[in-house]
């Protein structure tokens, strides 16, 4: 019954009056292991008719029945591939409008398709859908990488109507699925606590994961997901589907299990509070959701999507990182210029590559002494920095470290000179109390002069201060009170302002990147308030939580890793837990390594331990951020943790294990079988982050065999007094 998961997804059938019917045309889109079988059905609708693993003979695809009329199609349940509202169709739409006349009536017919190809990887297909009735175009857009198993999917919606229409629902993708069950794995939190996994199972009704908060969207719901199909997947068997949304805005999306046991996806931005107008001859371009299919388990479905996002989408994902030491958790707002120069003396002494001045260092009229002002009004602190920040940088040059700055340009505090100057660049509505989150509100990138004044702010301090070498883009506040004087006295649409928003923050950092295109940039939200594929365009990495404890830290990132490469994820030593510095230091490892400690606090083997993981950490980085990420022992079922990076030539490995609890005993004694080794090469084995006095419990001279680490296994000896443990497994 259940012959492949992605199947029978069409459009519904309606008179076509205009459209000639014509033989059913077939549109293979292939990736290096699944295929995605489009065809129109004989009234020019367009559906999937196959999604799932290849087949070996391409010409079966047209063996494949079109079953245009889905079981109860006289009630109008159908399986769409892009769902339109108000003709046929009585299901969840995925594009709803009102045209220029009031008609709130759509269909979709299929007009033409192309496909090209980009390079030897890379094609991206459209196909053509139009209104019969109404001069309404839709564009479905499908960019496949194939080595990968990726597809990026998104829609263009264009009207040439007289009149302005009106989207209500505009969503990127509209995906159906049949299978015996399905089990949706997804993610809530909030400030400190971000990443919590839940996986359910899906029954009959919509099933909606979605953000309101216009900025900082991540806060209590993440944008991703993954989707088993007939049983839960494991690390290393079943199917299951990883999605995720490229938007860093509201988001939606809907899974609804049909009276038929079917499962309709629809993903897109959220059009709470967001009708959008569209003039003719304008295009309305939704975000990219990106999926990736895998047979074999969330393994490798997740490391089909770091493959992917280090070639394709994050900001030199194929490079490396600078190690930091920020020094926010060691002054908070208390510090000087002399201060913060005897700081940089302990970052040269720890052995980092950079010193990041984060929050505290600008305002003079409302000093920003604290959270509650100054924010908006970015001059140096005169009383704090009376030499500027170019004195900063060049007194970190000549202690040779480099110096990096914290920023939060979107927002401002209503006690500032800019707020008294310009309030109508604040979102707020006219007539009710302001409503604050950290004592701030966010400014209205709606508006083009703001777009302006937020991208001057970073263009100045690269300006004056040319060689500074890394940017933290903050944004602590959700969006309250959303109103726009901008858009009221441009006589726009509310409705604009979270679609436009985002947009504008867009226009900001393209314009910023086109100036300087390599300074690495970290991607801030008051932790992880912001982490997705759109905004990682621009940034190298992002900041996963405001929680720093590292055994929460091993959970957090653990759920992260699924969508996101190691490359991506800050992750720094900070005081933070009642764990041993060794731990903290060896879980802030497997992402990019910051410290954000009192270097001159650090007792002679600390610091002597510290100096030491830094160089480790330096000779080892590359494999955490090229390498593939193999999960293998779970936290959340465990007592103790353990995943390992290897080298895409299966040359050399890193191994993390961590015990993170001990209510059955004090470690596990069981052999870890490893994975990403060759089965036919040996290996030899080394304890890395030793701390000074101690030794090792493994035996480093003896020789393993790939066939014996992946099926025997290893055994890293974790317990009570070996919490953390590193081990580098290098080909003889």
């Amino acid at each position: 019954m259940y012959k492949h998961i992605f199947t029978s997804v069409f459009l519904g059938i309606l008179g076509t009056s205009s459209f000639a019917q014509q033989a059913p045309i077939i549109i293979p889109i292939e990736t290096r292991q699944n295929v995605l079988v489009l065809q129109t059905d004989r009234e020019n609708h367009l559906g999937i008719t196959y999604f799932g693993k290849k087949l070996s003979q391409p010409a079966e695809y047209k063996l494949i029945p079109s079953q245009s009329r889905q079981r109860d199609g006289n009630a109008g349940i159908y399986n769409s591939g892009y769902t339109p509202a108000g003709t046929w169709n009585v299901s969840e739409p995925a594009l709803q409008l009102t045209h220029g006349d009031g008609n709130k009536s759509l269909d979709l017919i299929y007009a033409s398709h192309n496909t090209k190809k980009e390079n030897d990887n890379v094609s991206l297909t459209s196909i053509v859908l139009k209104d019969p009735v109404y001069a309404v175009e839709v564009t479905l857009f499908y960019k496949i990488y194939f080595q990968e198993n990726v597809v990026e999917q998104w829609s263009v919606i264009k009207s040439e109507e007289k009149k302005s229409i009106t989207l209500q629902k505009y969503a990127s993708a509209n995906l159906y699925f049949i299978a015996k069950d399905y089990y949706l794995t997804h993610y809530n939190g909030t400030w400190a606590k971000e990443m919590n996994p839940e996986e359910e199972q899906l029954t009959a009704g919509i099933r909606v994961l979605d953000s309101k908060l216009g900025t900082r969207a991540n806060l209590y719901q993440s944008p991703s997901f993954s989707l088993s199909f007939d049983k839960p997947a494991t690390e290393t068997e079943g199917k299951v589907l990883l999605g995720t949304l490229a938007w860093t805005g509201n988001f939606k999306m809907e899974f609804e299990v049909d009276s038929y046991h079917n499962l309709r996806l629809i993903a897109g931005i959220n059009p709470y509070a967001s009708e959008y107008p569209l003039t003719s001859k304008q295009e309305f371009k939704t975000p990219s959701f990106i999926y990736t299919f895998s047979e074999n388990g969330k393994g490798e479905a997740s490391r089909n999507l770091h493959n992917w996002a280090r070639k394709y989408r994050v900001l030199d994902g194929e490079g490396t990182r600078m190690t930091l030491l920020n020094n926010w958790e060691a002054t908070y707002f208390d510090f000087n210029q002399d201060k913060l120069s005897e700081l940089f003396k302990d970052g040269k002494k720890l052995g980092v590559d950079l010193f990041l001045l984060d929050d505290g260092w600008f305002a003079n009229k409302y000093p920003r002494n604290g959270d509650g002002a100054g924010l908006g009004d970015w001059q140096e602190n005169v009383k704090k920095l009376p030499n500027g920040i170019g004195y900063l940088v060049k007194e970190a040059q000549k202690t040779g470290i480099k110096f990096g700055i914290w920023v939060e340009p979107e927002m401002v505090n209503p006690k500032s000179e800019l707020y008294e100057k310009h309030p109508d660049w604040v979102i707020k509505q006219p007539q009710r109390p302001e409503h604050y989150m950290r004592n701030q509100l966010p400014l209205d990138l709606s508006n083009p002069e703001v777009q302006d004044f937020v991208y001057g702010i970073l263009d100045q301090l690269f300006t004056e201060n040319p060689v500074i070498a890394y940017i933290k883009w903050d944004c602590n506040a959700t969006m309250f009170n959303a109103y726009s004087a901008y858009l009221e006295k441009s006589k726009q649409s509310q409705g604009k302002l979270y679609v436009d928003y985002v947009k504008g923050l867009y226009k900001v950092l393209e314009k910023l990147r086109a100036k300087y295109p390599k300074v690495p940039m970290m991607l801030c939200s008051g932790g992880g308030g912001r982490a997705d594929y759109e905004a990682l365009k621009y940034f190298t990495e992002f900041w996963p939580s405001d929680n720093t404890d590292p055994l929460e830290r091993v959970f957090m990132q653990w759920e992260y890793s699924y969508f996101f490469p190691a490359i991506t994820m800050s992750a720094h030593v900070t005081d933070w837990g009642k764990q041993p510095l060794k731990f903290r230091t060896d879980v802030a490892m497997m992402g990019r390594l910051g410290y954000d400690i009192v270097v001159s606090h650090l007792n002679e083997k600390d610091l002597q331990f510290s100096q030491q993981a830094v160089v480790n950490y330096n000779a080892i980085k590359d494999i955490i951020f090229q390498g593939d990420l193999f999960r293998l022992v779970d936290p959340k079922k465990n007592d103790y943790a353990a995943l390992m990076f290897a080298a895409k030539n299966k040359s050399k490995a890193i191994l993390f294990s961590y015990l993170v609890g001990n209510r059955n005993g004090d470690g596990s004694d069981t052999p870890i079988r490893l994975e990403g080794l060759d089965a036919a090469k040996n290996y030899k084995v080394k304890e890395l982050n030793l701390y000074p006095g101690t030794k090792s419990a493994i035996q480093e001279d003896q020789v393993y065999s790939g066939e014996y680490l992946m099926t025997a296994g290893f055994n890293p000896v974790v317990n009570a007094g070996r919490a953390s443990v590193v081990i580098e497994i290098e080909a003889m």
